[in-house]
């Protein structure tokens, strides 16, 4: 999907392999077609190893760009919204549609939704149709491998002889949910197969693996146990961390650093209506380094849930004071806000450290819309500096097409 996303802003680089680079340029995290056929290049592989063979192979390289991809992602739901009253969306760049009660032509709806996405996106994609959540899932896997299906696949289509023939050629690894260990385990007692697995007994399932398993045999089976999710669950932790693009040792980079998280993880909080109870900070070095390695952690409780920018740096940069240790060159750190809750169930507090008051949320909510209107970090504390030499260095990355008006693609 990354590599889709870039695609999309340079029809120049058509019909040549892209790759995608993970936080600081390390590792390969994405690929379009061609570089998959073209070189041998499986999830994580760190770049350095095949930088020469892409070169030479006139590889398209990319740092991640999150902000153009969750944009792009957003796009992509608000299209797939207009074709089901009820929409799932479980991952950046996958979604579930409630297909129950629309009588159409399933092959012919999915080539519908399909080219309206490719147009007002650019994005291509694959559509599976099936009578439960993991039955769509290898649907969309059938769909996206098998050319025939010329991207839409529909399993609810088939008679049982087809659908058991289509599951005999597929290893159980293709099963959702069914990772490498899982696999393992099921292929010593003979499960290589998603029909082995489909035609297992449930109970017997259920007595070796667990629940989640026997819910996804019963589900490959056309029974609906993993339902719809209209809102996912609130998370319990806010976080923002990544790894330094240049290692940093001073107090001075680590305390912009904690700085630059903490208010991160409070823009975050505060788009879901959330308060925090606590903060957590951690730093440490590498655990690869030859230096002994430093897990620097802390955490504490606030007097009363707060969704202040101000309050939660203070605080986060009072305890990195209490971590931090001269001589260690920090790779990364980061900032947790802990035990989250909605602002609907905020008691009152007599000492005034609460901010479920109207001047604390007048000037949180001016914060965040000048940051929304213009671009993030327009607006921060003063903790966290001007110059950011520690921060992800991504060499290649493209310009944020979607949302910086400074970025907008520009066709002459």
């Amino acid at each position: 999907m990354y590599a889709s996303c870039e695609e999309v802003f340079r029809p120049d680089i058509a019909g040549k392999p892209v790759v995608v680079l993970s936080n600081n340029d390390g590792c390969v995290i994405a690929q379009n077609k061609l570089a998959k056929e073209s070189l041998d290049i499986f999830m994580a592989r760190p770049w350095f190893e095949i930088e020469d063979a892409a070169r030479k192979l006139g590889t398209v390289v990319f740092s991640s760009n999150y902000e153009l991809y969750a944009n792009m992602s957003n796009r992509f739901a608000s299209i797939l919204s207009r074709f089901s009253p009820r929409m799932e969306k479980y991952s950046i760049d996958e979604t579930f549609l409630e297909m129950t009660g629309i009588k159409v032509k399933f092959s012919k709806y999915g080539q519908t939704i399909k080219q309206t996405v490719k147009d007002s996106t650019g994005l291509p994609i694959c559509v599976g149709f099936g009578y439960s959540k993991t039955l769509a899932k290898l649907a969309n896997h059938c769909a996206k491998k098998q050319t025939h299906w010329n991207g839409v696949c529909d399993l609810t289509s088939l008679s049982d002889p087809e659908l058991d023939a289509i599951m005999a050629e597929l290893p159980v690894s293709k099963v959702w949910g069914v990772g490498r260990r899982l696999e393992a385990r099921l292929n010593k007692l003979g499960v290589h197969t998603v029909l082995r697995l489909k035609n297992a007994d449930p109970k017997r399932i259920r007595d070796e693996f667990g629940v989640l398993l026997e819910r996804t045999v019963r589900e490959l089976n056309g029974e609906v146990w993993i339902e719809m999710e209209d809102e996912l669950p609130e998370a319990k932790q806010v976080m923002s961390s990544r790894s330094f693009g240049v290692r940093a040792s001073t107090i001075e980079d680590l305390t912009q650093a904690v700085a630059f998280h903490a208010g991160i993880a409070a823009e975050r909080m505060r788009s879901k209506g959330l308060f925090a109870n606590g903060v957590y900070v951690f730093a440490q070095n590498s655990p690869h380094d030859q230096a002994e390695f430093y897990p620097g952690q802390i955490s504490v409780g606030f007097p009363a849930p707060t969704n202040s920018t101000p309050k939660i740096t203070q605080t986060a940069l009072w305890l990195l004071k209490k971590i931090y240790r001269p001589g260690i060159y920090y790779q990364k750190c980061g900032v947790m806000l802990l035990d989250t809750l909605p602002g609907g169930l905020l008691q009152n507090d007599m000492f005034g450290f609460s901010d479920n008051d109207p001047k604390s949320q007048a000037l949180m909510a001016v914060m965040d819309k000048i940051n929304q209107k213009y671009a993030k970090g327009t607006i921060t504390t003063a903790a966290e500096g001007g110059e950011k030499p520690w921060q992800m260095r991504r060499s290649f990355k493209s310009p944020n097409y979607t949302g910086d008006w400074a970025d907008l693609l520009k066709v002459k």
